[in-house]
């Protein structure tokens, strides 16, 4: 069987970029069986013989208090379901931060595998004159120790040679840390592992201490679903005793880890001078500022949305014109039918719905991982913590709901670094109310064509438009602190989790990481998302064309494209002038060409009003119309329920426009505000458009998140849960929204 080496460290070591240059850019991604951690693996590059390196979730311990953590001490232990048990462990260290890195080393050294410590960005280290004694720290240790810089790929040849060496020689390290813990407490623990071994049951020393310092732990957990006695008070019996000896537990294990881990590094680590004020020390003094910081990180955060608003309109204006291109080309040879109407409105249309949404995921997803790597998005949840203690959470929590303005299903995985669980399951139930990328395409629509766009503010510089757009993006932030702050009061009430969270050095960003994370969360949209799209586009294609004849429509379009074919005949050649004869023949095609429009439109009109969709659509009407909407858009809201993104093509096909439809669709916009009521009135109007983008700014219109969430909370019930309240809460703010605006004269 093929090697295994699990690669294991802090956040923020440098991990993924050295794990990249092991492996290559081809490393396979996914979840470990029956759980949402992420699983990374790719194949050491350049070895005599094919080495796994399984790249582990960063961790700052073994105690497994949070699932990643969990899952990194179960592989590690080979506990884990369906995976074998690593041959080998390579942890990396910043070699800048030793004394805190090696707190992991000592933990994992007890697991008894094979290790190799890397102390990476060692460029950093020599830089700021840390003075490391690299060689005598391997002697202290036992254990091999090497030195690289991963974002420039120094020092990797020697770390991939280490590795394979590591596999033949098999050399197990010392448990140093652990031979300096309290008498009291070793003997406590090999007495639980004798106890349990009476009762048949084997378990390592490693897990009977986890066991015992880890209250309420992974593995007193794990051992309690065997039923072994009355496991949790024999538990609290032996911390009681020890507590009575002065190993009060689980403080005696950082203090005596730590107290190793200073001893190894004397006289071998000289760190820089306390006074030396570094460049980043010097950055953050503005940034992390209580009130400067957080205007700084407003800012921030309202550029970047107005980037995405201006960069994405180029590619997306690409992608429409090639699939106009494309629908084109089958207009050309395949004639007028379901055919051609299913390929051009149902399949095109469907791809294209997708792929018009990348740009804009792309370049919100490179703001976030630039954020990310360059250690910024750290800083900012330090500035938010003081407004996310008020609503009953901790600055942790502001990583995954960052996270899930892309969008809302990684930003959810992310809750799993959160130890806390009542802070983890409010954390969960919130961030779907983060404004997601796919909430974008709506606002640009609803803004684009209701909100004037010649109102200028600061010199034409701040457009209304674009406040709208930050005003819609920042409508369920908003929303979510009432609600966290009530979940957290009434139904996940308990004692607030500690925020502790490391401010490194501001770097710059690995354009090798960058990509990855691009390419990884991008991709990912591709086939999650993007099959829920095409499969909803192919349904409400199917839905507004059946059940009625489209026989009269065949033939209409027939003979219109028959018109335009004359036509296209007797025009004269580029750069000629046409006769005044020939120009008479130009112009009674046109009219004749228009009149067919006109025929075949009312024969649309007249389809949809008696497809399926409209019926579904009508019988909902009575729901929907408080809140300023009409039938047409109560059932694209219905259609967009598997992705936000769909109600657009849902719209375009409503509207006899096909689905190939997009938030930039001039053709669309003027359908919307050519609408009417039966009395005259427009149905779209500013009110109409604040009240649609308040309730996909709010609802709970996304498959993918409320299964993210069963998976994550491992409960229906709380998927269910989030359903409800959100829709609840969407629909009266676009009841209250729509009230009010029509109060201001903004119904008309």
């Amino acid at each position: 069987m093929r090697k295994t080496v699990a690669l294991l460290g802090n956040p923020n070591t440098g991990k993924s970029s050295l794990f990249n240059a092991l492996c290559g850019m081809s490393a396979r991604v996914g979840n470990y069986p029956g759980i949402t951690v992420e699983k990374k693996v790719g194949v050491l590059q350049g070895a005599g013989e094919q080495i796994d390196i399984v790249d582990l979730p960063g961790t700052y311990s073994l105690a497994a208090r949070s699932a990643d953590e969990a899952v990194t001490i179960d592989v590690l232990c080979g506990l884990q379901s369906g995976e074998t048990r690593p041959d080998a462990v390579v942890v990396i260290a910043d070699a800048t931060n030793l004394e805190r890195n090696l707190y992991l080393l000592s933990q994992v050294v007890e697991v008894g595998l094979p290790t190799l410590l890397v102390l990476n960005m060692w460029d950093r280290a020599v830089s700021e004159n840390h003075q490391i004694q690299v060689d005598e720290l391997a002697k202290r240790l036992g254990i091999s120790v090497f030195v690289t810089t991963a974002s420039q790929k120094k020092g990797i040849t020697e770390v991939r040679q280490a590795i394979e060496k590591l596999l033949t020689t098999s050399v197990i390290p010392t448990n140093l840390a652990r031979n300096s813990f309290p008498q009291a407490f070793l003997d406590a623990s090999a007495a639980l592992q004798s106890k349990l071994a009476s009762q048949n049951i084997q378990v390592p020393l490693l897990e009977v201490d986890r066991m015992l310092i880890d209250k309420d732990g992974h593995f007193q957990k794990k051992f309690a679903k065997q039923n072994i006695g009355d496991l949790e008070k024999t538990l609290q019996t032996i911390r009681d005793d020890l507590a009575g000896l002065g190993c009060k537990i689980p403080l005696f294990e950082t203090k005596f880890r730590y107290a190793w881990v200073r001893s190894l590094l004397d006289g071998i680590n000289v760190r820089p001078s306390a006074d030396m004020v570094s460049s980043s020390d010097k950055v953050d003094r503005w940034l992390t500022h209580r009130w400067v910081g957080m205007f700084a990180f407003l800012c921030l955060m309202f550029l970047v949305f107005q980037a995405i608003t201006l960069l994405a309109a180029w590619p997306m204006d690409w992608i429409e014109t090639a699939q106009g291109a494309i629908q084109g080309i089958v207009e050309q040879t395949i004639a007028p039918g379901a055919m051609r109407s299913l390929i051009n409105d149902g399949i095109i249309a469907g791809i294209g719905a997708v792929l018009i949404f990348l740009p804009q995921i792309i370049i919100l997803f490179f703001f976030i991982a630039v954020l990310e790597d360059c250690g910024y998005m750290a800083r900012a949840a330090f500035v938010v913590d003081k407004l996310m203690t008020s609503i009953g959470l901790s600055g942790k929590s502001f990583l995954p709901l960052m996270s899930s303005f892309a969008c809302a299903v990684p930003g959810i995985m992310a809750t799993r670094t959160i130890e806390n669980t009542r802070d983890r399951m409010v954390t969960i139930l919130i961030a779907p109310l983060m404004s997601c990328s796919a909430r974008l395409p709506v606002y640009v629509l609803m803004v684009t064509a209701f909100v004037p766009s010649d109102v200028r503010y600061l010199g034409g510089w701040i457009t209304l438009q674009g406040i709208v757009l930050f005003a819609m993006n920042s409508v369920g932030a908003l929303v979510a602190i009432p609600v966290a702050y009530l979940l957290r009061k009434f139904i996940f009430s308990g004692q607030q989790g500690s925020f502790l969270l490391e401010l490194h050095s501001y770097k710059w960003p690995s354009l090798t990481v960058l990509y990855q994370r691009v390419w990884e969360r991008a991709s990912a949209f591709v086939t999650r998302a993007g099959t829920l799209i095409f499969c909803t586009a192919i349904l409400v294609w199917a839905a507004g064309y059946f059940p009625a004849s489209h026989e009269k429509l065949d033939v209409a379009q027939s003979q219109w494209e028959a018109l335009i074919a004359g036509q296209q005949n007797i025009m004269p050649p580029e750069g000629e002038i046409a006769s005044e004869a020939n120009q008479a023949a130009i112009d009674e095609y046109q009219e004749k060409i228009d009149a067919q429009a006109e025929i075949i439109n009312a024969e649309k009109a007249s389809l949809i009003n008696s497809s399926f969709l409209a019926i579904a659509g009508k019988s909902i009407e009575p729901v929907v119309k408080p809140l300023g909407w009409d039938w047409k858009i109560g059932v694209a809201t219905l259609a967009s329920f598997p992705a936000r993104e769909v109600i657009i093509a849902t719209l375009g096909t409503i509207y006899s426009l096909g689905s190939g439809e997009d938030e930039t669709s001039e053709g669309l916009m003027e359908k919307m505000r050519s609408e009417r009521w039966p009395d005259g009135r427009p149905v779209y109007s500013i009110a109409t458009a604040l009240s649609v983008m308040v309730f996909f700014a709010l609802c709970a219109q996304c498959v993918s998140t409320l299964m993210i969430i069963r998976r994550e909370m491992n409960s229906w019930k709380w998927a269910v849960f989030s359903f409800v309240y959100m829709t609840t809460l969407a629909y009266v703010g676009a009841w209250m929204t729509y009230s009010i605006a029509s109060r201001l004269g903004w119904a008309v």
